[in-house]
């Protein structure tokens, strides 16, 4: 069987009919949560909550390649990650959505890759993320009447803590949006040749702004785009039910050192 799989808050298992719960060990320890399998909009999903059923994992502590891992097993091939974002740009304002199509890692301590050896591969990630999921995403957010930017480049910190002011004026340099959970998340993705896209929803200015971020904050505007998340989420998923048409399955092709 073949799902889409979604990783994110647990507000979204709402969103599935007749969900049933599966364990699932991997070479890589447990997953962050059991996987939750049942149906969105008529369409065949498979769920795992990043941090947690409940919000107990911190970003620098969940156990990706667990997650990754155990997706794969039960037949998904592409993946929505669901992700609160900070922004680095005036123009992304908190409540917008964006789509990154890049990404720049400052992580410091994560297992990033499933070959450890002794295969071997380095898979080109020059475009990590799926070109037809992320039109699909952006398209239906955008026909919600959305404020939607479809492409970016998403900062990876370390977290759990927020940035100083001083790296969050670097970041502006280089990136659009922030946050804690992309990476090795999409690395892995794209190490199994599965299809990854993030729907990510900006909550705050991050650090450079006049008003530090707080956590508060950040809730607070999680949890007015929840529905907003669920409705693109539950809209997009059978527009990318059916075959694959991308490059994102040949991401192994050339790649054995």
């Amino acid at each position: 069987m073949t799902y889409i799989g979604i990783i994110g808050g647990s507000g979204l298992y709402q969103l599935m009919d007749s969900p049933r719960s599966i364990d699932v060990d991997t070479p890589f320890g447990r997953p962050s949560s059991s996987i939750d399998i049942g149906t969105i909009n008529g369409v065949e999903v498979a769920f795992i909550a990043r941090h947690g059923k409940k919000h107990s994992i911190p970003p620098h502590r969940v156990n990706y390649r667990a997650n990754i891992w155990a997706l794969n097993s039960v037949g998904v091939k592409r993946i929505i990650g669901i992700n609160a974002v900070g922004s680095l740009k005036e123009e992304m304002r908190p409540g917008d959505v964006v789509i990154p199509d890049q990404f720049i890692d400052f992580t410091k301590r994560r297992d990033s890759t499933f070959y450890d050896g002794p295969s071997v591969y380095h898979i080109s990630t020059a475009d990590p993320f799926c070109p037809d999921v992320n039109s699909a995403l952006a398209s239906q957010a955008r026909a919600m009447g959305k404020r939607v930017h479809d492409s970016g480049t998403y900062v990876v910190i370390e977290g759990p803590r927020f940035s100083t002011r001083a790296e969050s004026k670097m970041f502006r340099q280089f990136g659009d949006i922030i946050g804690m959970t992309l990476v090795p998340e999409v690395v892995l993705a794209d190490e199994m040749a599965m299809c990854y896209s993030v729907l990510a929803t900006v909550t705050d200015y991050d650090v450079w702004s006049e008003k530090p971020v707080d956590t508060s904050e950040v809730l607070r505007v999680m949890k007015e785009n929840e529905d907003v998340v669920r409705e693109v989420v539950r809209e997009t998923v059978p527009r990318i039910s059916g075959e694959r048409k991308c490059n994102c399955s040949s991401r192994l092709e050339n790649a054995k050192a």
